[in-house]
Parts: structure tokens; C-alpha cells; sequence
């Protein structure tokens, strides 16, 4: 089985090229690959498949010529991930299956756009919806996070706390599960110093469903930024994210959302599990 191994600020990716959906991806198999002891280690799998060849996409294939297959590493299958499709977007340009610096990504959460450039690729994101407040309990103290829902194609909670690096993420929070059935990901977030450029400046941490906690978050970056604009009293602005991993930047206005950042893929090879 051909793979490639991406990540986007330090959330990694296994990337399986499978033009025409014959691979049996099953949900053991996506374990398998994502063990970083036994396989080859990732936060969740990109299938690579031709939208017309993909039952979950083929609604799409006018659209979009590739469907992202997004699988997290418990074998769960997720609508979105920001970085993931970044990552992806720099496997089809660098593998010349695309062959622009602009095109369209076909997705569980619909068709998002990938501007491809030498340093970061940039994606036209699904536009975030904020919902009602809920909160996270941490699972050892029993402590409730306040936070905010917030719908980027996938659902998450952004909960802003005093400080980042006295929390415990090594099991998930608690949701209600009237508000999250199917689970959320779960970013805490602190305002960080002014940096040129930018509108506002946080830093976060988040706990990714299906994947524990990760170096960094795509998808959660918009939940965040969204949280901090309206927070701020804005309506439109540019937020510098910081996670473990590095820095995305998110450019919210009313009819664009775009998330940017670094995404390479670092080692191609082939597996046998």
C-alpha cells in the first residue's frame, strides 16, 4: 500500500493515494496506521479519491475533481479538518494529480477552495456558525469550562481559560451530549501579546475528537478566531492563532473565511499492516 506521511504546524497526517475508491478502508485499518508504535503514526488518515468514485462525494463530483476522505485515528470518520485538506491540497499539487494554484476540495462538509502557494496553502473555509454556550467538564477535577459552540462543518467548543499550561488534556472533556451527540473538539484558548499585522492574537490548545490532543487544529483555529472577533465587538478581522505546532491565520469577513499555514509532506514510502 503507497502512502505519504504530511502535517500542517505539527498536526500529521497519513495520506493514501486511492484515485478510484478501491481500498478497503476500514475502520481497524485507519488504527493500524495511525499507531505510532506499530504503524506509521498520525492524528488521522487523507484518502485521496476521485469525488465520482467516492459514494459520500459523488453528489459533489461537479464541483470537485478529489474528495478528502477524512478518517481521525480512532477509525472514525470526521465532516472537516482544516489542516488535513491543507495537507491534502499539497499532496495533489506536489504529485501533479491537480496542476493549479487554485482549485476546489470536495468534503463531508461540502466544496472548500485551496490556494496553493511555495510557503503556506491557504483554504476558503466553511463559514463558522457560533451557537449556544455550554461548557467542558475536565475529567479528573470535575471543573466546568464556559465556553461557546461553534459549527466550522464539524462541531467544536471554544472555552477561554486563565492559563494553558497547567491543563490536563490527556482524556476528553466532558459535553452534553444534547448539544455534541456525536462529540466535539474542544479548544481552550487565552488572549496572547499584539503582533503586527493582525486584528487580535491568541493561543490555544484543543482536544480533537476521535484523535486526543493535538499539535495543532485547523478547524478549531476558525472556532477560536470566530470566538475571539465577536468577543472583541468585531465583525470581520484577521486572527493570529498559536498552537503547539505553530501559527495558522484566519481572515474572517462576512462572505470569506480563510485559514492559512504551513503544510508539507515529509516522507512518501510503501506499508504493509
Amino acid at each position: 500500500m503507497r502512502f505519504a506521511k504530511g502535517h500542517g504546524t505539527g498536526n500529521d497526517f497519513v495520506v493514501l493515494p486511492d484515485p478510484d475508491g478501491a481500498l478497503d478502508l476500514t475502520p481497524d485499518l485507519v488504527r493500524r496506521l495511525c499507531d505510532r508504535r506499530f504503524g506509521i503514526g498520525g492524528d488521522g488518515v487523507l484518502r485521496v479519491v476521485r469525488s465520482a468514485k467516492h459514494p459520500d462525494a459523488v453528489h459533489l463530483a461537479g464541483e470537485a475533481g478529489w474528495f478528502m476522505d477524512y478518517h481521525n485515528a480512532d477509525g472514525s470518520l470526521s465532516e472537516m479538518c482544516g489542516n488535513g485538506v491543507r495537507v491534502f491540497a499539497r499532496y495533489l499539487t506536489g504529485t501533479g494529480l491537480v496542476d493549479a494554484a487554485v482549485f476546489p476540495i470536495a468534503t463531508r462538509a461540502g466544496v472548500v477552495t485551496a490556494l496553493v502557494a511555495e510557503d503556506e496553502i491557504a483554504v476558503d473555509m466553511v463559514p463558522p456558525v457560533l451557537g449556544p454556550p455550554s461548557s467542558a467538564r475536565h475529567h479528573r477535577s470535575g471543573r466546568d469550562f464556559p465556553g461557546t459552540s461553534v459549527s466550522v462543518g464539524n462541531p467544536h467548543l471554544v472555552c477561554p481559560v486563565d492559563d494553558l499550561a497547567s491543563l490536563d488534556l490527556s482524556a476528553p472533556p466532558g459535553l452534553d451530549p444534547r448539544l455534541f451527540p456525536d462529540g466535539a473538539n474542544v479548544e481552550f484558548v487565552v488572549p496572547a501579546e499584539p503582533v503586527p499585522d493582525v486584528d487580535l492574537h491568541v493561543r490555544m490548545r484543543v482536544y480533537e475528537r476521535g484523535s486526543a490532543e493535538t499539535l495543532s487544529c485547523g478547524s478549531g483555529a476558525v472556532a477560536v478566531a470566530a470566538v475571539a472577533i465577536r468577543d472583541a465587538g468585531l465583525v470581520a478581522g484577521t486572527v493570529a492563532v498559536d498552537l503547539p505546532g505553530g501559527r495558522l491565520t484566519v481572515v474572517l469577513a462576512p462572505d470569506r473565511c480563510a485559514l492559512a499555514g504551513p503544510a508539507v509532506i515529509v516522507a512518501t514510502g510503501e506499508v504493509t499492516l
